[in-house]
C-alpha cells in the first residue's frame, strides 16, 4: 500500500499480506542520522512496529532497536527489507489477518501502528480496501492489544481535518476529511479513543502533518512534494507546482516524528490525540525556491492548473503535544532540506507562525 504524495499525512508507511517470519535485513545501515540524533529512554520492552519497513516506521524501529526486543510487521508492498534495522525481527503479514497479528503481538507491551494504505488517489480508486486496511486493520490490532494489555500509538494524519476551519489547526477543530483515506484515518483515530474510554486501553493518537526526510539505508528523500522537488532539482529538471504556489504547508522532519512517538510511549496522558507539526508554514513557491537555491540549480519553477479540491492553507498548533508529551520540533526546514541535499546549510527559509 503506498503513501500519499500530497503532504497531508505520513508518507511511505506500508500496510501489512502473507505472514512469514524472517530476520531483519543485515544491510539496513542508517544513512540518515535520525536514530543517532535521538536518545531513547525506552529499554527492555517488547515492541511491535507495524509498517516498520517503510519511510517513518523504519526510523521508529531503529530508535528502539538494540535496547528493546523490536518486531517489525509489514507486508513489504511498499516498504523494503533494507529499511529494517538489523537487530529487529521482520514478520511479513497483513494487518487484516487476525492470526498473523496474534502471532506478531504475542507478549508485546508497546505497539506503534503505522501500517496503512496512505495513497489518497489509491483510496479513491479502492475505498473498500482503504477502509478494510486503515480502519478494519486498526480495530483488529486494538482487539489484540486488549488481550496483551499493550499500549498503542497510532499514526494518524492531518488529512482527518480536511479543509481547515481556522489556522492554526487545533485538535478539537471540525473534521471534514475529503477522501476515503482521510475518512478511514478519522475512523481509526476515533476507534483508538473509544478503546481508551470503553476498555481502559492505553492509547495515544499522533496526527502527523507534512512529513519529510530520508529513507533508512538508501538515504533517498521521502515525503511527497519535498521528495519530488529534491529529486527533480538533483536531476536538473523543472520544478512543477500545481496551482499558483501560494498554498501553505507545515513540514515536519522524521526526526521530530520519531521523538513524538517515543514521548507518546511513556506519557501519562493516554486516551488523547495530538498534532505533530512545527507550528510554522511555508508556501509551496517558497519551498521550491529554497530547494532550488540549496541545490545550486537554476531549473525553472513552473505552474500548472491547480488540483481540484486542493487545500489552500495548512498549519497546526502543536501546543498540546508540547504540554503533555514534552514535544518540541528540533529540525528547522532549511536544515532538513540541506541534509536531504547532502550539503551544509547555506540558506534560510522564512516561515509563517
Amino acid at each position: 500500500m503506498s503513501h500519499t504524495t500530497d503532504g497531508t499525512g505520513p508518507d511511505d508507511e506500508p500496510s501489512a499480506t502473507d505472514a512469514t517470519d524472517t530476520t531483519g535485513s543485515a544491510d539496513a545501515t542508517d544513512t540518515t542520522g535520525v536514530a543517532d540524533a535521538i536518545d531513547s529512554s525506552i529499554a527492555g520492552r517488547t515492541v511491535l512496529v507495524t509498517g516498520g519497513a517503510g519511510f517513518i516506521g523504519a526510523h521508529v524501529a531503529a530508535a528502539l532497536a538494540g535496547a528493546n526486543d523490536v518486531r517489525v510487521f509489514d507486508d513489504l508492498s511498499t516498504g523494503e527489507r533494507k529499511n529494517v534495522p538489523a537487530d529487529a525481527t521482520l514478520i511479513e503479514g497483513d494487518v487484516r489477518d487476525r492470526e498473523a497479528l496474534a502471532d506478531a503481538m504475542a507478549g508485546v507491551d508497546l505497539v506503534f501502528h503505522l501500517a496503512a494504505m496512505v495513497s489518497v488517489p489509491q483510496s479513491v480508486e479502492q475505498p473498500d480496501t482503504c477502509q478494510s486496511v486503515n480502519t478494519g486493520g486498526t480495530v483488529k490490532l486494538l482487539e489484540r492489544a486488549r488481550i496483551e494489555d499493550a499500549r498503542v500509538i497510532l499514526s494518524s494524519s492531518a488529512a482527518i481535518y480536511g479543509r481547515p476551519a481556522r489556522i492554526p489547526i487545533e485538535e478539537g477543530d471540525p473534521k471534514t476529511p475529503r477522501s476515503p483515506y482521510g475518512i478511514s484515518k478519522l475512523a481509526a483515530d476515533g476507534y483508538v479513543r473509544a478503546y481508551a474510554d470503553l476498555y481502559g486501553l492505553e492509547t495515544v493518537s499522533l496526527r502527523y502533518f507534512n512529513v519529510y526526510g530520508a529513507y533508512r539505508g538508501s538515504g533517498e528523500p521521502g515525503g511527497g512534494v519535498v521528495a519530488t522537488f529534491v529529486k527533480r532539482a538533483r536531476a536538473n529538471q523543472q520544478l512543477v507546482i500545481e496551482g499558483d504556489g501560494s498554498q501553505t504547508r507545515d513540514f515536519v522532519h522524521t526526526t521530530d516524528i520519531v521523538r513524538a512517538n517515543l514521548a507518546a510511549a511513556t506519557t501519562e496522558h493516554t486516551g488523547e490525540a495530538y498534532n505533530v507539526s512545527t507550528g510554522t508554514s511555508v508556501t509551496i513557491d517558497e519551498l521550491a525556491g529554497t530547494i532550488r537555491d540549496l541545490s545550486g540549480s537554476d531549473v525553472p519553477i513552473v505552474h500548472t492548473d491547480a488540483r481540484t479540491g486542493d487545500i489552500e492553507r495548512s498549519r497546526a498548533d502543536p501546543a498540546n503535544a508540547r504540554r503533555d508529551l514534552g514535544y518540541e520540533p528540533t529540525v528547522p526546514l532549511a536544515d532538513g532540506l540541506a541534509s536531504l541535499l547532502g550539503i551544509e546549510r547555506e540558506a534560510s527559509i522564512e516561515t509563517d507562525s
